[in-house]
């Protein structure tokens, strides 16, 4: 069974940085994507980024390109989420996620919805504030 651990989350002023991780276990598709979400509570959950195993290619939803930086570490089954440059409003439950049916990150790329993902961390919380 596959299973995702996030961890890192906490609390940062703004302007701040805070580095997020997700360790992956259980994954046997060679071709899987993981994507960072976040969720406040009464919206949707937003795709953040994700990052493919085919070549690492990585993707980002507009309000965080730039800032957040989105990388994996094959040998730790672990992908990572740089977050700088902290706002406000980038208070969320952060959770990563798994597409082990091909991995090509459509939930950025084609903006398709949260349900595309297969499994899921239970999520670390990230709060932004003075």
């Amino acid at each position: 069974e596959v299973q995702l651990v996030e961890s890192g989350g906490g609390l940062v002023q703004p302007g701040g940085s805070l580095r997020l991780s997700c360790t992956a276990s259980g994954l046997t598709s060679d071709y899987y994507g993981i994507a960072w979400f976040r969720q406040v509570s009464g919206k949707e959950r937003e795709a953040v980024s994700c990052i493919n195993s085919s070549g690492g290619g990585t993707y980002y939803a507009d309000s965080v390109k730039d800032r957040f930086t989105i990388s994996g570490d094959n040998a730790k089954n672990t992908v990572y989420l740089q977050m700088n440059s902290l706002k406000p409003e980038d208070t969320a439950v952060y959770y990563c996620a798994v597409d082990v049916l091909g991995g090509r990150c459509t939930v950025i790329r084609d903006n398709l919805p949260a349900s595309t993902m297969n499994f899921w961390g239970k999520g670390t919380l990230v709060t932004v504030s003075p």
